[in-house]
């Protein structure tokens, strides 16, 4: 049986971690001088290959240990929370290196808005994308969400499921 302040300590670096991302979103310096495009998307290509990486690799752990789900649910949750801020991050590179991409993205906080509507399949229509590749960006970006909600939603189940079967019996 784990300690009784086990679910208080995943809460607490559960918050810790999602804490830290945002200080990351919010502080990273982008004042770079970006004007060479083939740099960011070779950038954006090879983050996008590290979530995939990662994606790919957490998988295979949840597959391989199904007896861990409150440490698998804390690893999805810091999976989903590292591709919020990547993706966020790209937008907003995104709309201030070309504003023509997209409607009402102006600021970080917009960027942050758009990511975590998108994620939760919200569309308030609010702030929108308008070029073609802030859409190829979305697209991919809805991809993954579904992966990896995907993949908490199965590991959840898996959880309820083998919990009920261990009281029942």
């Amino acid at each position: 049986m784990p300690p009784p302040d086990s679910h208080r300590t995943r809460l607490l670096r559960n918050g810790i971690a999602i804490l830290c991302a945002l200080l990351v979103y919010y502080g990273i310096p982008l004042n770079l001088n970006l004007e060479d495009r083939i740099i960011g998307v070779l950038v954006f290509l090879a983050g996008l290959a590290g979530l995939a990486q990662l994606t790919d690799r957490h998988i295979r752990r949840l597959t391989a240990a199904p007896q861990r789900a409150g440490r698998q649910v804390d690893g999805i949750l810091l999976l989903l929370t590292v591709t919020v801020v990547f993706f966020a991050l790209t937008y907003y590179l995104l709309a201030k290196n070309d504003p023509g991409q997209f409607d009402g993205l102006v600021t970080r906080t917009d960027a942050l808005y758009y990511t975590i509507v998108t994620l939760g399949t919200v569309g308030f229509g609010d702030v929108h994308a308008v070029g073609q590749t802030a859409r190829v960006v979305t697209m991919l970006q809805i991809v993954f969400d579904l992966v990896v909600v995907g993949v908490l939603l199965a590991v959840a189940t898996g959880a309820i499921t083998r919990g009920m079967r261990g009281t029942s019996e």
